[in-house]
This record gives structure tokens, sequence and C-alpha cells, in this order.
């Protein structure tokens, strides 16, 4: 049988084998109502299904007061896969049959079918009846009491939803009869998804590209270097675009059944795909792959041994070598004994979304939220009504601004057309603030050059929280065209570089703390190539005012410097220390003294030779601009770093 890399629950599993109707005596001694019913049972049991639903009906029909003829129906249509008719004729007979426990699976049956379609109180009152009649011990008893808990918070849910109905994403996207999945880069310039062109078809990845006006292009396929014959989807993109996470069946190399493979895109075109190897996948079913926005951490579904469930949810990260270390299970509370899927982590690195049936919802699969606080995840949160409904819900994407969700659906029932064919499509919404991450998210982006020559360069650009001194973003400009994107979170300090062999450090800052303008900047870096005279200024050494004693905050830069001079052993420089012309010209010269030698004495006592190391303080004698304004004046407020 073939497999496809997206498990198959976007639909309603309620089917069944060929039908087995057990024989069933009928509450009437009407020698007509018998007759019928006995003809019905025979046809049945001869797998004359069609025409035994049709003498059921001219009974329901004749006899319109008796409930057996009624499930019988209902137990027929079922298995044959018309679950719609089978709730109504389930519902109908037991309303027609007084309460009776030797009724307890056909009150199982009802709630079953109750919750598939959305009735939530039919479905209560239903497993309500089936434990109440069923016999001690019987295995489907912890069932019904999670959906009897399912019904009464869906209830609740329908009557307090949490914001509107996701709606179809126009085209000339949802051209497929199937896709799912949604990706999108943190500049929203690429949607990424898998599709189907036909249930025959084998998946692929395609790619809609973002117009001028904010519309979504035609799909495209992605790369014939990606799609194959074969199975390739469930993808995830990094939010710069250049990293691919896909996962595909029966590969050539393939550690197990369907793996995670890896690519990554230099200009237009994206490299041959990588098996992510033995670390990370195993001999079972490995998909449904989520990118951190740096493309440096990758959480995924498995359905290896050793999980806690069904399927559990995974992460591996890129490591200093290049490799990825070995895959390791969430654990609780994300991980459940059911099902815990399609992960999807928000740019900001904070929330995490996925999907689970081990948990009180909406009844099947349902999407929920959890934070990362230090190493630790806070208890899943359901999201609710509407997007959360009857049905299994697949995967969901929220854009890094908090603004935009995307999430797939599948088409609500058609006449003639079976379950499992039913068309999947993609929705979007406006994201509740109930629904968004913890953190919201904006992005910078540009291009890196050589100062001198102009031409793109290939460089590290590196992001750090200066409270923590954590490294939270690390990607690298392309090669042939020098751009680059990295994700800003609201409310954090950061301090930027760009590095590159031979060139001297860029060092930037970004001060969203106090949450003032968080919008996407443009910013093109330009990089110094290491010789005597050139200079950087160093933008993330912070002291207090009319202050010299360097702040905790600077730890980033200081250690950066060190690991720069530990890199080009042979450099020597000079800490120039600058202020601007408020102030008495000599204290202002003392006071540039005194930082500058600040950040000389702790490059010196970590490491660095004070042979290498000189400093100087220049006051208010070389502004970079004149001192007209504060902006100006905070400008000429410096520390440089000068090679000799």
């Amino acid at each position: 049988m073939r497999r496809f890399v997206v498990a198959v629950f976007l639909g309603v599993a309620l089917l069944a084998g060929p039908p087995v109707v057990a024989q069933q005596k009928l509450s009437s001694t009407n020698t007509k109502a018998r007759n019928l019913f006995d003809k019905a049972q025979g046809q049945a049991k001869n797998r004359e299904f069609a025409k035994a639903i049709e003498t059921l009906t001219i009974l329901n029909e004749k006899f319109p007061s008796l409930g057996e003829p009624f499930l019988v129906k209902g137990s027929l249509l079922k298995a044959m896969g018309d679950t719609r008719a089978a709730f109504v004729a389930y519902q109908k007979g037991l309303t027609l049959i007084p309460f009776d426990p030797a009724r307890s699976l056909d009150y199982f049956t009802l709630g079953e079918l109750a919750m598939s379609f959305g009735e939530y109180q039919v479905a209560g009152e239903s497993y309500g009846r089936f434990l109440k009649s069923a016999p001690k011990g019987h295995r489907s008893i912890p069932k019904a009491q999670h959906q009897l808990q399912n019904s009464e918070f869906a209830v609740k849910a329908v009557a307090n939803p949490t914001g509107p109905a996701p709606q179809r994403v126009p085209e000339p996207l949802n051209t497929f009869r199937y896709q799912y999945f949604p990706s999108i880069t943190a500049d929203n310039r690429f949607l990424l998804y898998t599709a189907r062109p036909t249930a025959q078809s084998d998946e692929d990845l395609y790619l809609s590209r973002q117009n001028k006006d904010g519309t979504l292009g035609a799909p495209q396929p992605i790369s014939a270097a990606i799609n194959t014959q074969l199975n390739e989807g469930a993808g995830t993109i990094s939010g710069d675009g250049k990293t691919l996470v896909f996962a595909s069946c029966d590969r050539p190399g393939s550690v197990g059944n369907c793996d995670l493979f890896i690519s990554r895109r230099t200009g237009n075109n994206w490299s041959k795909p990588r098996n992510l190897g033995k670390l990370v996948n195993s001999t079972a079913w490995d998909s449904q792959p989520s990118l951190s926005a740096d493309g440096r951490t990758l959480y995924f579904t498995s359905d290896r041994r050793g999980g806690q469930g069904l399927e559990d949810i995974y992460m591996t990260m890129l490591q200093a070598d290049g490799n990825w270390s070995p895959a390791r299970n969430l654990g609780t509370p994300i991980n459940t004994a059911g099902k815990d899927m399609a992960p999807f982590i928000h740019a900001s690195g904070t929330t995490l979304y996925y999907v689970t049936d081990g948990l009180i919802g909406m009844g099947g699969l349902d999407v929920y939220k959890c934070s990362l606080s230090g190493q630790k995840w806070s208890e899943p949160v359901n999201l609710g009504y509407p997007l959360n409904t009857n049905e299994n819900e697949a995967s969901l994407f929220i854009a890094s601004d908090n603004s935009r969700g995307y999430c797939s659906r599948t088409r609500p029932a058609e006449p003639g057309i079976p379950e499992r064919d039913r068309p999947v499509e993609l929705f979007s919404f406006d994201v509740p603030k109930t629904v968004r991450s913890r953190e919201t998210s904006t992005y910078t982006q540009g291009r890196v050059f050589d100062a001198n020559t102009k031409k793109p360069l290939k460089a590290d650009v590196q992001l750090y929280d200066v409270q923590t001194n954590e490294l939270v973003q690390y990607v690298t400009s392309d090669p042939l065209d020098g751009d680059y994107t990295v994700v800003l979170n609201e409310g954090r300090h950061y301090a930027m570089y760009a590095s590159a062999d031979g060139y001297l450090l860029k060092s930037l800052s970004f001060d969203y703390s106090d949450k003032h303008t968080f919008d996407p900047l443009t910013l093109d870096l330009y990089l110094d190539p290491l010789r005597a005279g050139r200079t950087m200024v160093l933008n993330n050494l912070f002291f207090e005012t009319n202050e010299y004693k360097l702040k905790p905050t600077s730890r980033t830069e200081l250690n950066r410097l060190i690991g720069f001079m530990q890199q080009y052993k042979d450099v020597q420089v000079e800490i120039a220390g600058h202020t601007d012309d408020v102030g008495a010209e000599a204290d202002n010269e003392k006071l540039s003294l005194n930082r500058a030698r600040s950040v000389y004495e702790y490059l010196s006592a970590n490491g660095v030779s004070s042979t290498r190391i000189r400093f100087r303080g220049y006051g208010e004698n070389k502004p970079l601009v004149p001192n007209d304004s504060e902006a100006s004046r905070q400008q000429n407020r410096r520390i440089e770093f000068r090679i000799l």
C-alpha cells in the first residue's frame, strides 16, 4: 500500500469493512412487519446490502414507530460509508426504543456518529447512556468517558467562539483537489504547501509568491531537484526562505518508510536533498516537520517505538559541526497517550502549535498551543471554536507578526463522494488575540556586501538577546546575492553581528524592549576588509549616564570582541572612546578615556594580551555627525575598535 508523507487524518475515520449485522428481534407482533424485518436481515446475511436497506426503508415507512429497523439500517449505512444517513437512522431508532442496557453498543455508536458531525448534545447523551449500561470493564468505557468530556467542552466552545471562522483562500490557490500543510517565510513573500491534483497523484511541494499588491500568485512546483514521482510533502521553510525540510517516502537512501530530507537554496536553485540521517530519522514514519525561523531547530512527528502514544512530537537541533543532534521526544505536557502531530513553531520560537486527540477538545484532532519559558513548555491550551471543529484538524500556521493565520480543511461532504475522497483546501483567518503567539515578531532583511567592491558577500549573521547573552538567531547570507533575513521579537533588546573571514566585524543594536515602533526593517550591511586603519563602532556596549563602568548587558559585545581577537591573533587594535559635546570638554575627555579603559581591562583580563591593545579617549573632538539633535548626539557617544 502506497504511503503518503501526510498521515490521512483530515477526514472523519468512521468507515468499516463489509457489514456484519447481528440478528435482532423486532418488538412487534405484526406479521407483515416481522416478515419485512426477517427479509431485510436475510438480505444482509447474503451480502445484498442495498436490497436490505431498501427493504428496511419500506419497513420504516409502513411502521414508523418501530426502532429496531432503523438501527439495523443504520449499521448497514455506517459500514457502507454513508455516515450521515447512518447517524439519522441510529438517532431515530434509539429515540423510539426505551432505555435498554442491552443497547449499550448502539448508544456508543450513536455517540461516535454524533461527535463526527458536531452534534455534541446528542453525543453527550449517548455516551452517558453507554456508560450507564456498559458491562463493568468494557474496553470502550475509557473512550466514552473521554468523549463525554469532549462533548461537554465542545458545547461550551461553540457557544463562545474565539473569533471569525477561517475563509477559503481564493484563486489562484486551491486549484488542486488536495492542498495542505502551509508554511510561510517571515516576510510573507513565499507560501509553501503540499498538493495533489487528484486522489491518484503523488504529493509534491509548491510555492506561491506574494505579488506587489500583497496577494498570492499562482503556485509553481518548488524545484525539479525536490519533486519526483515519489511523494514529497509536509514541507517547512525557514524564515529567510533558504532552508527546506520535507518528508518523502521510499526515497533512495531512506532510513524508514518516510524520512525527513533537507535542501538549501542558493540564489534561485535548491540543492540536492539530503537525508537527515539516523540520528533524526527512524525505521518508522517520520514526517510533518516545522523549522524555527533561523532553520536551526526542527520539530517533527514520528510513530517510532518508545514514544508516549501512537504518534509523538520530537525535536532536533543543528550543531556547530553541521550535524543534527539525536531526535528527542518532547515528552509531557505536549505528548500524550493519543496522536500528537503536525507541530508548528512560531517565528518567535516561544510558541508551539500542534494537533492532538489525547486532550479534552472538540473530538478527534484539535489544535493546541503552548509556550516555552526557559526549557519548560506550558500546559497546552485548546484554541477553541471555530479553529477547532468536529472535523480532525490538520495543520496551522501563524504569520510572524501574529496578524494572519493559515490552515487546511476538508471540504464538507458531497453526495456520492466517499469520506476519504473529500477535497482538502487552504483557509486563512485573522488571528484572534487568544490564539496569537506569546511574542509578536518582525524581521530585518537586506544584503551583505564587501564595502570596497560592493559585491555580495556570504556572511554569518547572528542575533543575541543582550539580557540573557543567548544566541537566538543564526543565518547565513546568500553567497550569490548577499540577502539575509532575521526575525526579531517584540519586547527584546538584540545585538546583531555580521561576520565573514577576512573582514571586520559589524555590530548593530535593535532595542524593542519598550515596545516602540516595531515594523520590518530593510538594512544592507557593508563589511570592511580586515586592514590597518579600518574601524568599527561597538554598538552594544552600555554605560550609565556619565559613568564608565560597563553594564552587564555589554558582555555579548565584549565576548564577541574576544572571539575576534582569538581568531585573528596578529591583529592589534585601539579602543577609542568618544562623547557628544554636552558638558565640559575636559570632563568629556576623561569620561571617554575611562570608558575605553573599561573595555581594555575586560579584554586583557579575559585572555587577550595587553600588548595587542591600547586605549585612548577623544572626548568630543571627533564627532561622526553634528551635535544638533539628541539622535545625533547619541551617535557621537560611542566606543570604536580600530585596527592598527
